[in-house]
């Protein structure tokens, strides 16, 4: 007969923590509270200016007695109330700035820029043609599966990235529009250049998601910081669509005012 020995549940359970445990535990866990909150206090004091890139994980693990986890929890801690932001491969930065942008009637990046006092301008990142989907087609007032010139636009204000943006025009009316929005780093020159002297902003619409890798990615930000989607179309004076367009504002560098302006 064989016989079998019981481990009793007590003897399984985890040993509750003893007080001067407790109250070690504490005080570590404060620890990247405190060092956050030094920090702040720093960028607030001025000793670290917007876009200034702070010393490295190990310098501040020194300069505050603690482990890099410590202050890797601390820098996130900042990171998420957009105080600093992670550049991979080059480090952590004090965010520079917040704009407010107009959604006016007349949209002109470049002149809302300086109306902020900023040098702003647009880049193409890319260029391609593509077919119309139904949904593109609606908003240009073109056929379905038309050709249209898709443009990948990068918004900057002193050469920080406050925007991305999927802009479509109907071909071949704007077949060289490209060109000029590269060599400008405008779309109202590009409109001007094919014989749009003015255009407006017929419709637009405002909402917050969480960006995907590659948005993240071009306005530099965490993917776990929401952005501002925006979906436009403007139009030529006699109403006729001329371009639709998908842009995502960095959330805590931008906001939006929807302006009515003539």
């Amino acid at each position: 007969m064989t016989s079998t020995t019981t481990t009793p549940a007590s003897a399984l359970a985890p040993r509750p923590a003893t007080t001067t445990e407790r109250t070690a535990r504490t005080a570590r866990d404060s620890f990247w509270i405190r060092i956050a909150a030094d920090l702040a206090e720093a960028i607030a004091r001025g000793v670290y200016s917007p876009g200034q890139r702070l010393p490295s994980e190990h310098a501040l693990a020194e300069q505050f007695g603690v482990n890099r986890h410590t202050i890797r929890r601390s820098l996130a801690n900042l990171c998420s109330q957009g105080l600093l932001r992670v550049t991979q491969g080059s480090g952590t930065y004090v965010e520079e700035f917040a704009v407010d942008l107009a959604l006016a009637k007349r949209p002109r990046f470049q002149r809302s820029m300086a109306l902020a006092g900023l040098r702003g301008a647009l880049r193409v990142v890319a260029s391609s043609t593509v077919r119309a989907t139904a949904a593109q087609a609606r908003s240009l007032a073109v056929p379905a599966r038309s050709s249209l010139l898709c443009l990948q636009v990068i918004g900057e204000a002193e050469g920080q990235p406050l925007h991305c943006s999927e802009r479509f025009f109907p071909l071949p009316r704007f077949a060289g529009l490209e060109a000029v929005v590269r060599e400008t780093g405008s779309i109202t020159a590009g409109f001007e250049a094919h014989g749009v002297a003015d255009y407006t902003r017929h419709h637009s619409r405002i909402t917050a998601q969480m960006p995907e890798a590659a948005i993240a990615a071009q306005l530099r930000q965490p993917v776990s910081r929401p952005v501002l989607f925006v979906e436009s179309v403007n139009v030529d004076t006699a109403g006729v669509p001329i371009e639709y367009a998908r842009a995502w504002f960095a959330g805590d560098r931008t906001s939006l005012t929807v302006a009515h302006d003539d």
